[in-house]
């Protein structure tokens, strides 16, 4: 990858970071820890591998994002909020009645969402239609869907992985965040998926390992699935729940806990730094 295009991306999750513990904090309820395990997949995928239009975020050609692990929904909106489809700002509003940012993103109320999602397993069926009918219809358009590993203890991801790979849809691509743990502690204690990259290679699926916090990595293995032909792609990323944030990192507790006061400034310090490192 450039360097510059690096320093660029890193600095821009550090702001997308730093936006998750905002809007979590503000709310005093949420979900940062996998929130900021998928934060750097999301900051590359938005500055700078999908093709999405904030000025016009309904655009037909447009590659589509569904954020299939919805709880993570302050990740979302703060790259889209940083990608310029709504004020900063506004992510302080998380959560409250009166915001269109609500716990799980909702479609036609926050630009650039595009498709609900809360109930876990879901969002990869809607990702396998839109990819169907962007194959049916020829169009340009890339499909991008981001999974938890607790989420696919879900039967239905197993039925949607079935039908992706019978329909060759080699234009989707599924991100399985594998930071191996959800609400009740490490998914090998729930139910263990492993081992997740021979069960989609399993399922027809063509599978990428990686490093999830290594930009590098996150560009190599999405240049690898556009050259993919008549497979769907998954890419497992080994990633740490909590990531950026020292004293959330690797703990099943930040799964969907907010930060108190004293919580939120020792963070905002912690990304602030790093911001300042970045930058100098």
């Amino acid at each position: 990858m450039d360097k510059e295009l690096k320093r660029k991306l890193q600095i821009d999750a550090v702001k997308v970071r730093m936006g998750i513990i905002e809007g979590t904090y503000n709310a005093k309820c949420g979900h940062p820890g996998g929130s900021l395990s998928l934060a750097d997949t999301l900051t590359y995928l938005y500055m700078a591998r999908m093709s999405v239009f904030p000025e016009k975020p309904s655009e037909p050609e447009r590659d589509r994002f569904v954020l299939s692990k919805g709880h993570t929904a302050p990740g979302l909106y703060s790259v889209l909020a940083h990608r310029g489809f709504f004020p900063v700002e506004e992510l302080k509003t998380l959560r409250k009645i009166d915001s269109r940012l609500q716990g799980h993103p909702v479609m036609g109320k926050v630009p650039g969402v595009d498709m609900s999602t809360g109930s876990l397993g879901q969002g990869i069926s809607a990702a396998c239609g839109m990819a169907l009918s962007g194959k049916l219809d020829g169009a340009p358009y890339r499909v991008y869907t981001a999974l938890g590993d607790g989420e696919i203890q879900e039967g239905q991801v197993w039925e949607a992985a079935m039908f992706a790979a019978h329909y060759g849809l080699d234009n989707l691509t599924a991100i399985i965040d594998n930071n191996n743990l959800q609400i009740d502690g490490k998914i090998t204690d729930v139910m263990s998926p492993y081992p997740i990259d021979e069960k989609f290679r399993a399922f027809g699926w063509h599978v990428i390992c990686i490093d999830a916090h290594d930009f590098d990595q996150i560009e190599a293995a999405f240049d690898e699935s556009e050259k993919i032909s008549g497979k769907p792609v998954a890419i497992i990323q080994k990633s740490v729940k909590g990531k950026g944030v020292s004293f959330m990192e690797d703990k099943a507790s930040w799964h969907g806990t907010a930060p108190n006061e004293e919580q939120y400034n020792t963070a905002m310090a912690e990304l602030r730094a790093k911001l300042e490192e970045l930058t100098q």
